[in-house]
């Protein structure tokens, strides 16, 4: 799983500095986890997103954006808690969770919002 930066975010994700209105620039659907190292249920949902990343290989990316050290990032997107995800289907708007999300409830998220299974 790839850790963003502001700028690997927006040559992968979404340009904010360039588009105002919401413009994908990946190649699959992506789901970005919201996290920081001190925060208990992000610990939680880290390994689950480790096993769905391989189990959907190829199909979506699951990307972490490290809140501490991502500040501006994290503030062009409002995340108040964390851990915050934003599900990015490839077609239409992103939509954010927020909140530990199990595996199930992910599994489907991914289906329902990101059109893959």
């Amino acid at each position: 799983m790839e850790h963003l930066t502001k700028e690997t975010f927006q040559e992968k994700v979404f340009n904010y500095e360039k588009n105002k209105e919401w413009k994908f620039e990946g190649e699959l659907p992506c789901v970005i986890d919201f996290y920081a190292d001190w925060c208990q249920p992000c610990k939680m949902v880290a390994p689950i997103l480790e096993e769905l990343s391989k189990e959907y290989d190829g199909k979506l990316n699951i990307f972490k954006v490290n809140t501490e050290k991502e500040q501006e990032l994290s503030g062009a997107f409002g995340i108040r808690s964390i851990p915050s995800m934003l599900f990015v289907p490839k077609e239409g708007k992103p939509q954010m969770a927020q909140g530990a999300l199990p595996k199930d409830a992910l599994q489907k998220a991914f289906k329902d919002i990101l059109n893959v299974e």
